[in-house]
């Protein structure tokens, strides 16, 4: 299969990272279509972890392209610094690209987005500071910087005066700090130097790629429910996870992603304000986010917990059309002695079967549960589906039934070979 998607099946956090890295070296390129340095990959690679924000998961293997494509937000210097930071850990032979429409995040767009968190006080979304919301708001008001403009200098310190002449009047209203044409040419200047050489039409060069029949990942970043369109809006991110909006950014045509796969976790997270329906609270949330280290890869803050929410799969299922996935952290459900799924909505005293598309509905859902047992200890020895404990294969052929899902990969520890293939589709 030349192309494959990663999908982010729940609100981000989905254990993303080991599965792009699993397939990563099978693949001839790895792409990063949307997002910025908000979100992150948590990778082993040579028994040790790493976190990565802007850099595509391929960069741990050498024969791949590693491709930062249209649709992303790049700051500058947090890509350097997490370049620079692989460099000082001898991780150095990757091949980078980096689309010249890709849009640059300065410092004036986190600087506002602190701003105006602080503005909505109670009701503010919970963004992770990084000003990725206002850097999107300038590629739409077209007042924002691209990558390609780095190219060429004189052109770069123009439309750098057209978007301060706007984004100063927006600081000094919140009271933050203005910046000069100077200084932030001077922030650039580093990027200018050492970026340069790695922006290219990525459009193009994926295009060609595909027609030569090479392998190409498209890696996932946040999850569906945090989709700007199709999430619980407002509590999402400012672009669309969905694999659906691949193509678009990154400049190819429909049919440039041949398969996707879902990667759903056996119990959900949320980071982050917004409406939860299967959220748990208390002891036994703290017992699965420690067993699970559900801590923030860029923020370090501490994730949400709640059970696996079968209605919230099958919305997903309907919108991204994904029918393979693999399940992650399975081996966290050991730990606990009692497993719910959230099988069904009631909604004013009715059932419902999709996911709401206003904030109050969806705060007011109240689920229906199924509890199964628990196989109560360590799977991460299985190499096979057949050596799963009776109740681990019953849990997973139960989500299959409700949620419509083939559950092609198992994750059943956080090491690379802790993983039980069952179809083969990269």
């Amino acid at each position: 299969m030349p192309s494959l998607a990663i999908q982010g099946m729940q609100w981000g956090d989905e254990g993303k990272g080991k599965i792009t890295d699993y397939f990563a070296s099978h693949a001839d390129l790895v792409v990063r279509t949307q997002g910025g340095n908000n979100a992150g990959h948590s990778i082993e690679h040579q028994g040790k972890r790493y976190a990565l924000r802007l850099l595509p998961s391929g960069v741990f293997q050498p024969h791949v392209v590693n491709v930062i494509a249209d649709g992303v937000v790049v700051n500058p210097a947090a890509l350097l610094e997490e370049m620079d930071l692989l460099e000082s850990e001898g991780i150095s032979s990757f091949h980078l690209l980096l689309s010249s429409r890709a849009s640059i995040l300065m410092p004036y767009h986190i600087a506002l987005d602190a701003a105006r968190e602080q503005a909505l006080g109670n009701a503010k979304i919970g963004t992770t500071g990084r000003g990725i919301g206002p850097c999107y708001e300038d590629r739409a008001s077209r007042v924002g910087l691209r990558l390609g403009d780095l190219l060429v200098e004189s052109y770069l310190k123009e439309r750098l005066s057209e978007a301060l002449a706007i984004k100063n009047r927006e600081l000094a209203a919140f009271g933050a700090k203005t910046y000069t044409v100077e200084e932030l040419l001077a922030w650039l200047e580093p990027a200018r130097k050492r970026l340069s050489s790695y922006i290219i039409d990525t459009s193009e060069y994926l295009s060609h790629a595909l027609e030569e029949g090479k392998k190409v990942l498209f890696e996932g970043a946040q999850g569906a429910m945090l989709c700007l369109t199709h999430g619980t809006y407002p509590y999402v991110t400012s672009s669309s996870p969905l694999c659906t909006a691949i193509p678009l950014n990154a400049g190819l045509p429909l049919t440039a992603v041949n398969h996707a796969i879902g990667i759903t976790k056996v119990y959900c997270t949320r980071v982050g304000a917004g409406p939860f329906p299967s959220e748990i609270e208390g002891e036994l949330a703290q017992k699965i986010r420690d067993a699970g280290h559900e801590y923030g890869t860029v923020t370090k803050r501490p994730r949400r917990i709640g059970w696996l929410d079968i209605p919230e799969l099958r919305y997903v299922h309907r919108i991204t059309g994904v029918k393979d996935s693999a399940l992650m952290l399975l081996d966290v459900l050991g730990s606990v002695d009692e497993i719910r799924l959230c099988t069904g909505y009631t909604l004013h005293g009715k059932a419902i079967d999709t996911m709401p598309s206003t904030i109050p509905e969806v705060s007011e859902i109240v689920p229906t549960y199924l509890s199964m047992p628990s196989w109560k200890g360590d799977i991460s020895h299985c190499k096979t589906y057949e050596e799963l404990p009776l109740e681990a294969r019953n849990y997973i052929e139960k989500v299959e039934e409700l949620s419509g899902l083939s559950f092609v990969i198992i994750s059943v520890g956080a090491d690379r070979d802790a993983t039980i293939v069952r179809k083969d589709i990269f």
